[in-house]
């Protein structure tokens, strides 16, 4: 079965509290902040891929490591941030992976059991798709990785999953690099029973 993309509304309960904890801040939109904030507050770790400094910094939060080719932070910050003690790993701008790869990769190395990713969607597409593709890393398959924009929650279901929520709540379920077979749900309004959801 291929891989499907799963979407709940924030109002989801959260999962796996007792994980390590890294949030993974990206250099895109942060259209709801007073949501997001709350979420920094419980994190054990805190890595930012370049520009994703920037929105950490007008929260007032410093990243334990800052990672990528440095085009998009701001100079003065990536100084302040260094002499703050924060771990800075450079990369050539003519890499091979994007700077929220590498910083998906420190936060493993940090000893990440959840993975929260902000700032995935906003400005570029092609950015906003190779963010989604990352969730498919196949050195994230025991790692609960979750984009979280504010308002929903996107996760890859692998095989089986639940999430928690109430009555009301909106869920949805997209195939992502092919069909996903034999699809069962419970709980919702409209259930599936060994199902296909056909790619596209």
């Amino acid at each position: 079965m291929a891989g499907g993309v799963f979407v709940a509304r924030a109002n989801a309960a959260e999962r796996g509290a007792s994980a390590v904890h890294v949030i993974v801040a990206l250099n895109g939109a942060y259209p709801h902040p007073e949501r997001t904030l709350s979420l920094l507050l419980g994190a054990e770790r805190i890595v930012a891929a370049d520009g994703g400094a920037n929105w950490l910094a007008q929260q007032g939060r410093m990243p334990d490591v800052l990672v990528g080719d440095m085009d998009s932070v701001a100079p003065a910050l990536l100084a302040r941030l260094e002499a703050a003690g924060c771990r800075v790993a450079r990369h050539r701008r003519d890499k091979d992976e994007t700077d929220g790869e590498l910083a998906l990769r420190e936060a493993l190395a940090l000893g990440a059991r959840r993975i929260t990713l902000l700032g995935a969607w906003g400005g570029r597409s092609d950015h906003a798709l190779a963010n989604l593709g990352l969730l498919a890393l196949p050195e994230l398959a025991e790692v609960q990785v979750v984009v979280f924009d504010g308002l929903s929650w996107l996760w890859l279901l692998r095989g089986e999953g639940e999430v928690q929520g109430e009555a009301g709540d909106m869920v949805s379920l997209l195939p992502w690099g092919g069909d996903a077979l034999g699809v069962w749900t419970a709980g919702l309004a409209y259930p599936l029973r060994d199902e296909p959801l056909r790619m596209g």
